[in-house]
């Protein structure tokens, strides 16, 4: 039975719902969106199934998390900007949390943790990578000029880490735009969101003047924080694709400039994989676990906002735009490329500790093969796998 229109219209409706869906949606973007279609579309009837697929598809189209994007603007669509706000603080609230209180225990009682838990967590995290550069090369790579893409992508980034991520990405969108030819769009109905194109313009001037500002003032100060801000930003506003993607964009920003060690990143990024809610939330975990302050609840509260905040920006700002939009192939065109190139990102992003772990135990490889044929033969819930990665790692320390 679907709630009455004045229940729904109320800011504090939208955010028990969302909350409900943050303690329960466990299996990743592509699940959370379709957690998100069976309460919103089949159970509550806020939009119609093409005003939904529509949705999903202006969020797959935008840089950031897809899932949560389309929670930011079910909430606009339903109580304004206190509604969107709503939505992301329910959706994104328990696993935050969770990380954060994981973070500390882990910095606190690292040596009470048994021995080995860590490195099969890590095993765990490089099958979970592998698993998304499978599922994503399936989907986004399907011709050889994208294959192509993809493997430029992999090679500058294990060759040419100095070049960056951004820079990657920028150059794939340019060569996109120039190279592929997409169809032209079939007839779909309006999305069921007004905002005028005035306020719509201020919000995208002002994700711009964050992206160019942020650098600016984080190397005029020597403030960490300001760094830490901005470095979470810049990736929230980049990484196309969501999920998984944000991997290497974050390890490039954390691990490398030593804010995070390369083994806490890994072992973290496999424990998000046994909480609900959006896979961004790692960020909370990443900004508590910082050397250095901030770091702790106020670290993690930094970085959360940080990364998500793009994403606000950038929904508010083009969902006036998004007809037209829609019907441009040449932008359709650019995001291709974009899509193939996150992929030898992400492929680059596995490349490295898997080289890493083949020098030390050649049992680890094993055990992160055994989670692979686990969440793709087995099927069985990441977060039984990172369970039993763990137990598995704990067991292989006696050998």
């Amino acid at each position: 039975m679907s709630d009455t229109p004045e229940t729904n219209t109320r800011p504090w409706a939208v955010l028990l719902i969302f909350l409900r869906l943050g303690l329960t949606s466990f299996g990743g973007p592509i699940a959370h969106l379709g957690y998100f279609r069976d309460e919103f579309v089949m159970r509550r009837h806020w939009l119609s199934e093409r005003s939904y697929a529509d949705l999903v598809a202006l969020c797959q189209f935008l840089p950031g998390p897809a899932s949560s994007q389309v929670g930011i603007a079910l909430g606009l669509s339903r109580a304004g900007y206190r509604g969107a706000l709503a939505a992301w603080v329910g959706f994104t609230l328990p696993s935050a949390l969770a990380l954060v209180l994981v973070a500390l225990s882990l910095a606190r009682y690292a040596q009470a943790i048994a021995p080995g838990v860590l490195q099969g967590l890590q095993m765990v995290a490089i099958a979970v990578i592998a698993q998304a550069v499978w599922g994503m090369a399936r989907a986004l790579c399907p011709d050889i000029p994208r294959i192509i893409f993809m493997a430029v992508a992999t090679c500058a980034a294990l060759l040419l880490p100095s070049a960056g991520q951004i820079t990657v990405i920028a150059l794939a969108a340019s060569s996109g735009f120039l190279l592929f030819k997409p169809r032209q769009g079939t007839p779909h109905e309006p999305l069921p969101i007004t905002i005028r194109r005035r306020i719509a313009m201020l919000w995208l001037s002002l994700f711009c003047a964050l992206l160019i500002g942020l650098p600016i003032l984080a190397k005029l100060s020597a403030n960490q924080a300001l760094a830490q801000f901005d470095a979470f930003y810049r990736v929230g506003s980049m990484v196309f694709g969501g999920g998984h993607v944000v991997l290497p964009l974050l390890e490039a920003e954390v691990v490398a400039s030593g804010w995070v060690s390369r083994d806490t990143f890994l072992a973290g990024y496999g424990l998000v994989q046994a909480v609900p809610g959006p896979l961004f939330t790692f960020a909370a975990f990443l900004g508590a676990s910082m050397n250095g302050a901030p770091s702790g609840w106020a670290g993690g509260l930094i970085c959360l906002v940080a990364i998500f905040l793009p994403s606000f920006l950038l929904v508010v700002g083009v969902l006036p735009l998004w007809e037209r939009l829609r019907r441009n192939t040449r932008a359709q065109a650019a995001l291709m490329g974009i899509n193939a190139a996150v992929v030898g990102l992400l492929l680059a992003a596995l490349v490295r500790p898997i080289t890493a772990t083949a020098q030390h135990a050649p049992q680890d490889l094993a055990l992160a093969l055994l989670a692979l044929v686990a969440l793709m033969l087995g099927k069985l819930p990441p977060w039984l796998v990172v369970i039993a990665g763990g137990a598995a790692g704990w067991l292989l320390s006696f050998f």
